[in-house]
């Protein structure tokens, strides 16, 4: 990989009440590798939270935008223009998918936004769908979205059970060990190494969508 720097983005919507929802998987892997490296994410630039941290021997900028998620991409367009990365090689987003279930991640090269309204914000602020990412799949039985929408609530903007939150949990590990391969390795080499099934996975103003 060349030398330079590496801009990490989780998505997600600001605020304590959302922290642990499951929109906000992509907050709390950035979380997740900022503990690891002993740094808190709390600078504030370009309409997000960020930190730095070194990876294999490159700087990486930690960020998670302060702009909800349906405004996403203005935030992740102006790092990118600051930072003045060229794409797709510098950027990886990181962020929850619906359609894949709990326990799974996947790192993908490109793609469509896939009805996810941050990952369109994005598109959208980068004016490209190629882009790094990495998807984290928050899927739960249908009965359980069936209930929140009973209920009147989101499921994705519904505070996780704990059961969900330990099965999360090694997740949030896994993304880890992925940034880092693709930020030493590139998107590839994560993509082989990350997308096969493990023996450990069970399935293999306002807050917005």
């Amino acid at each position: 990989m060349e030398d330079g720097a590496f801009l990490v983005v989780g998505l997600g919507n600001p605020g304590i009440e959302y922290q642990f929802t499951p929109h906000n998987a992509g907050f709390l892997a950035i979380d997740r590798i900022a503990g690891e490296h002993n740094v808190e994410v709390v600078n504030r630039r370009c309409r997000a939270l960020t930190a730095k941290v070194r990876m294999a021997g490159r700087e990486v900028i930690l960020a998670k935008p302060e702009t909800f998620m349906n405004l996403s991409g203005l935030s992740v367009g102006d790092l990118v223009d600051e930072l003045d990365l060229d794409l797709p090689g510098n950027l990886l987003v990181v962020y929850d998918e619906l359609d894949l279930p709990l326990g799974r991640l996947q790192v993908r090269e490109r793609g469509s936004p896939a009805g996810h309204n941050g990952a369109g914000s994005v598109s959208g602020g980068l004016g490209t769908d190629e882009w790094w990412r990495i998807r984290i799949g928050v899927g739960n039985e249908p009965g359980v979205q069936e209930e929140a929408f009973r209920r009147g609530k989101d499921y994705l903007l519904t505070p996780m059970s704990k059961r969900d939150l330990t099965a999360i949990d090694p997740v949030l590990d896994r993304v880890a060990r992925a940034v880092e391969t693709v930020v030493a390795k590139g998107i590839a080499a994560a993509m082989n190494e990350f997308n096969r099934r493990e023996p450990e996975d069970s399935g293999d103003g306002s807050a917005e969508k």
